[in-house]
């Protein structure tokens, strides 16, 4: 029986979140440029969403370009930009026939004019799709996304608009760019690493952490239900006692 078989439907975990790690290290392992495990990823990103809308995944967030991987080598980015377009380009028929919406969170000004302007199409061309939410988190940095949300709020209280002593973490959390999605329940990491470089850092509160050393470029829908897998055999306790919630 494999791991999609044992996965049991009834607790999925509503959003799951990928740190996609490894693509530099796949591609210089085999000799090749760093772009070249660029490329070889988006071939993991397309099996693993379609295998997590296959059993019913409703967010999956990737963490497809740091703000601080604005500091990479210029080619390096340059190359991330154009695969990002091409491959919208490239997909779009595919998320349109597996009724994948298509989101993207971060500070989305920062991307060429021509990756925005592919992205934000492709969002509108799949914003009535009703299946899996797929958001990538670009140009994203979650310290900068609290810190721009407390300028919200701030802003709001000085404005008249709400009082300090209506600030709450609902209150909060319309304000930061998931404002309208659930916390990611399960976060996976790639690669060997055991850090979240400041990724959804709010969110993740209460999500349970799965590390793997598979590279992204390796990394397949069974290694996504593997790690659900893994998730489900976890007792959740949000603070209380395991009497509590058995």
């Amino acid at each position: 029986m494999g791991y999609k078989d044992r996965i049991d439907l009834s607790k999925l975990p509503q959003h799951i979140a990928i740190i996609m790690d490894g693509n530099g290290r796949w591609a210089k392992g085999k000799g090749k440029l760093r772009v070249f495990g660029h490329h070889n990823g988006v071939i993991s990103v397309s099996d693993v969403v379609e295998g997590a809308g296959e059993i019913g995944i409703k967010y999956l967030t990737l963490y497809t370009f740091s703000a601080e991987n604005w500091n990479r080598p210029k080619l390096e980015v340059a190359a991330i930009m154009e695969l990002l377009v091409s491959t919208i380009n490239k997909e779009i028929k595919k998320l349109m026939e597996n009724n994948v919406r298509l989101n993207a969170i971060g500070d989305l000004e920062m991307l060429p004019k021509k990756c925005y302007k592919e992205l934000m199409g492709a969002i509108e061309k799949t914003s009535k799709n009703t299946g899996l939410t797929l958001t990538l988190a670009l140009s994203y940095g979650s310290r900068r996304e609290i810190m721009q949300a407390a300028q919200k709020v701030a802003a709001k209280v000085l404005a008249g608009e709400i009082k300090v002593e209506d600030i709450n973490e609902e209150v909060f959390e319309d304000n930061l760019y998931t404002a309208n999605m659930p916390d990611p329940e399960l976060l996976i990491r790639t690669s060997g690493e055991y850090r979240i470089s400041n990724y959804l850092l709010w969110q993740i509160a209460y999500a349970e952490l799965y590390f793997t050393t598979k590279l992204w470029p390796d990394f397949r829908r069974d290694d996504l239900y593997e790690a659900i897998l893994d998730y489900q055999q976890r007792e959740r306790r949000f603070g209380k006692t395991s009497e509590q919630v058995n």
